[in-house]
This record gives structure tokens, sequence and C-alpha cells, in this order.
């Protein structure tokens, strides 16, 4: 990630002094003759931090200050001050000013110092508020994220493109796991030291997705009585995760194929362009061909994300990985709840490699939190819940007996739910839209009634 500095100062030999040295330390460099310039150019970029005179024609360093108040999160000041004006920028540093130097300033080690020092400081802000605005959760063991001969190709994948800094995009059904491989190509990146910024684009109204992704300003609309970052500028520097993003409606995949051609955003109801550091990691459990064939998806936005494409596999092609997978959510939920439970007995594993897991591995989560709350020292078949005990159909097998059981599952938990797809779908840990397409595929559909159910 690149550092921006803005450097406001009229004295133009010792702004080329500061330019020259902070250009040595690799820093982006824009400069102002006066307080007027030096607004303006606030007003239309984002900075990290702003070098500024203290006493300049028309507007000073404490108005500059002051203006830059309005931004919800403002560039980090450093106000350059003579001997005689100290006391003013003591003023400054107390309305917010990160710092001050005096000038002349003889010993360039000096700026150099107080710049990292400060620019140290904003960069801890910066992650953690990425840390507030997203999910804290940290990562299973790498073992078991890629557990399972099918997820093999995967490993290898996510090894190649990690250290790049490629657009990826990640695909399979709800509940295998893509925001954890968004996550590793992150950790595993030269951006690991800065933010992971998560936004499921199909769990926010339409209405205030544009917000969220690239923030607004005051009064843009009604509501809107502060500036607010939105999470490319919370990620800036790091990886932004954009989980379903076959959701985003099309004016705002315009919008998106922009911040990905120009690297540059603005906020709404903002002028200011702001740069867009960032890696994009997306992710889609549609077939965004046919997003695209249906006119529902852009053909030039799919090309910009699916730059390199992985796909991962459902549960039901993982068996292989059920037990490590089990085991390590029994240890979790057993720490979670303090209670001693020591394993799965051998028929319950059994029924859980028969079973088909519509819900891949979010289903599998919620089920063994489920047992673990009521097994008493092991998880029995008793603790999982009735559709795993039930016989398997007569005369079945192979994928007959799978997707039997499949929609065996599927009409129990509508049961246990009144028929509330909406529930029936966290229940299972699937989307509602997965739920809908899982209900037509076995001619489970009726009256869609239901409303907000």
């Amino acid at each position: 990630m690149t550092t921006r500095i803005l450097i406001a100062e009229d004295d133009s030999t010792f702004r080329g002094f500061l330019r020259t040295v902070l250009k040595g330390e690799g820093y982006d460099i824009r400069e102002a003759a006066d307080g007027e310039e030096a607004l303006a150019l606030l007003r239309r970029e984002s900075f990290d931090l702003v070098l500024s005179d203290l006493r300049m024609p028309g507007i000073g360093g404490l108005e500059l200050l002051r203006a830059s108040r309005d931004d919800d999160y403002p560039p980090a000041f450093v106000i350059l001050t003579a001997f005689g004006t100290i006391e003013e920028a003591v003023a400054a540093v107390k309305e917010g000013a990160a710092d001050f130097l005096t000038k002349p300033l003889k010993d360039p080690d000096t700026l150099r110092v107080l710049v990292g020092r400060v620019l140290s400081g904003k960069s801890r802000e910066r992650e953690y508020l990425a840390l507030k605005e997203t999910e804290a959760a940290g990562l299973p063991p790498e073992d078991l994220i890629f557990a399972g001969e099918a997820m093999a190709p995967v490993r290898r994948l996510v090894g190649e493109v990690a250290p790049t800094g490629t657009t990826v995009l990640v695909s399979g059904e709800s509940g295998t796991g893509k925001e954890l491989i968004a996550r590793a190509v992150h950790l595993l990146s030269p951006r690991h030291g800065a933010g992971f910024v998560a936004v499921n684009c199909a769990a926010i109204p339409e209405t205030l997705l544009e917000s969220e992704l690239f923030g607004h300003e005051r009064g843009a609309f009604t509501g809107a009585v502060q500036a607010r970052r939105g999470k490319f500028e919370l990620a800036q520097g790091g990886t932004l995760f954009l989980d379903e993003i076959g959701e985003l409606s099309l004016p705002l995949q315009a919008k998106l194929l922009r911040v990905l051609q120009e690297r540059a955003f603005e906020r709404v109801g903002g002028n200011r362009e702001i740069r867009a550091d960032v890696r994009v990691v997306a992710a889609t459990n549609r077939d965004l061909v046919v997003e695209i064939r249906e006119r529902r998806f852009r053909e030039d936005l799919f090309y910009r994300l699916n730059v390199f494409p992985v796909a991962l596999p459902p549960l039901r092609e993982r068996r292989d990985a059920l037990p490590h997978l089990v085991n390590w959510f029994i240890r979790r939920f057993s720490g979670v709840t303090g209670k001693k439970i020591r394993g799965i007995e051998p028929d319950a594993m059994a029924a859980l490699k028969r079973y088909p897991w519509p819900g891949n591995i979010r289903e599998l989560q919620n089920v063994i939190e489920r047992g673990v709350i009521l097994a008493r020292h092991a998880l029995t078949l008793d603790d999982l819940p009735e559709t795993f005990r039930a016989p398997l159909p007569a005369g079945q097998d192979g994928e007959g007996v799978l997707k039997g059981l499949e929609r065996e599952a599927i009409l129990a938990a509508l049961k246990s739910c009144g028929n509330n797809r909406r529930l029936t779908a966290e229940k299972l840990g699937i989307s509602r839209r997965t739920l809908q397409y899982r209900l037509r595929e076995y001619g489970l559909v009726g009256d869609d009634r239901d409303g907000a159910n």
C-alpha cells in the first residue's frame, strides 16, 4: 500500500526539501503552494497525512486542520511552524494535530522519524476500525480448511495466487467455506498485515449497499448526519471480500466495474476521488455464466472478477474430511459450552457420512453445535437431529439414496419450522435462494405466499 502525503507550504524551497526527503522514503507526495490549493486537494482526494505550514496566505494550517474535521475519518496532521509561533502550534495539537515541526529543519531524520511514528498510529487506527467493522473470528487450522482429497487442487491454487495481487473469484454452493478460502488468500499474501474486510452483498438492502461499499458524505441522503467510510476505504492496503457477488444490482455492478478498472471511487454524495489500493476476492454460489445469459450479470464485470477462478467442492464430495471437521467442531463447541465431550460414536459418524449435506459445512457446524449441547460424554446418534436417525429408503443406493436423504432433510426442517422458508434456510445453514432451488428440484414448491417467511 502506498501512503499518500499532502505538503501544504508556501515556501517553495522548504517544500522541495520536504518532498525530496519523503519521496526518498517511498511516499506518494502531492503539493500545494497555499492553503486554498491544499483545501481543494483535500476535498477531491484522500490522504493519510498532511504536512501544513501554520501560516500561509489566505487559509492557514489551523484552518485546514479544522476543515479536514468535516471528514469522519480525517488524515493525520503535522503542523510546520517557526520558533515564534510554537504556542499556536501547541494550540493546533490540542485541536487534533498529531504533532508539529519547527522551521528551519536541519536534520532530515527528524522528519523521517516523526512521519513514520504518526503514520504508524494511523495504521493501527485503520486496522482497529476494520476489525470493528468485520467478523473477528479466527481461521481454523490450514490442514482443516483443505481437508479431503477433493480440496488438494484448491490448496494448490490458493498457494499459487495468494502472493500475487490478482483478483480471485471463488465459486461453490452455499456453506462450502468460500470466506475461509478468501481469508486464507489474504493471510498468505503480502497484504496480510492490513485489514481483511468482508461484505455479504445479499445481506444488505440494495438501497444501502452503495453507501456500505463506497461510504458517504455528510448530508448525502436523509439520515447521513456525518461522513462515513465504506468497505473499500476500510480495506485500504488489504483485501476486500465480496460475498454473494451475483446479488449485486446492475447499476452497482457498473460502479464496481469502474473501481476495478480505474482503482478509484467516490463516496456517495461526494466528488473527491479516493484511490482503491485493495485486493478484491469475490465469491458466488450462482452460475454467473447463466446469469450473464439471463442478462442479470454484466459480462465485462465477470471477466474482471474471473481472472483467477477457484471452485470449491460441496461437502458430499469431501466425505473423507468429515472425521477431521466433526472432531474439530466438537472440540470448539465443547470449549464454548464448558462441556467435556470426548468424541463421536461410530454409528453417529456413519450417519453423518450417509447424509447429503445440502447446507454443506455451515449445516455440519449447526448439527455438531446442537449435538454437543445434548451430549453427555460422547456424541451419539440420539444427539443428532431426527433426519439422521431415519431408516434409508428401500431399494435405493448411490446417488438415489443421497437425493432421498436430502429431500427428507429438507422436509423435516420445513416441518420443524412451520413451513417458514426463511427459518428453514437458517436451520439448514443455506441461503433462501439455495433452498428455493432445492424445493423446485424435488417438486416441493407450492404457493410462494410466505412473504418474509
